[in-house]
């Protein structure tokens, strides 16, 4: 797994765009593992912006794929879609990649999409209430499960 990390960076490094499983559910709904692919490009810190995600490597050693928060002089702050906690400052040197596309049963979707823009955008100003809204979300789902079953 660490020579796979390394992999990463070392291609990205040299200015190549990856294509990679992310794992986990922070980002669900928009990455769901064995689904999903993200496409990464070498990152151009400059550039960033709220919305965009972004591969880093935490102080701790692991990548993370999330989306950015806030973007201040003293770092970057990210946040998971599937999370209400926001990790950060984070250092421009942890900063690896950025999603440029996402693969979806077989199909590509670019990050520049203006539908994509749009819904990432509410996804991130909601950020607030998602975890409340998912539950609520989970409880009538569940509800509507088991009355099926009945």
């Amino acid at each position: 797994m660490e020579k796979q990390k390394a992999d990463v960076e070392k291609l990205l490094a040299e200015g190549k765009t990856i294509q990679i499983a992310p794992q986990g559910y922070s980002m669900y709904p928009m990455f769901v593992p064995e689904r999903d692919q993200a496409v990464i490009a070498p990152v151009c810190v400059e550039k960033l912006k709220r919305g965009d995600v972004v591969l880093y490597r935490r102080s701790g050693g692991i990548l993370v794929l999330h989306r950015i928060c806030k973007r201040r002089p003293e770092g970057f702050y990210m946040v998971g879609d599937n999370q209400d906690e926001v990790e950060g400052p984070l250092e421009k040197s942890q900063l690896i990649g950025v999603l440029t596309g996402f693969v979806r049963k077989g199909k590509t979707y670019s990050t520049e999409n203006p539908v994509y823009r749009i819904a990432a955008g509410i996804w991130l100003f909601l950020r607030p209430v998602r975890m409340p809204v998912m539950r609520v979300c989970a409880f009538f789902k569940k509800m509507v499960c088991l009355r099926k079953k009945a």
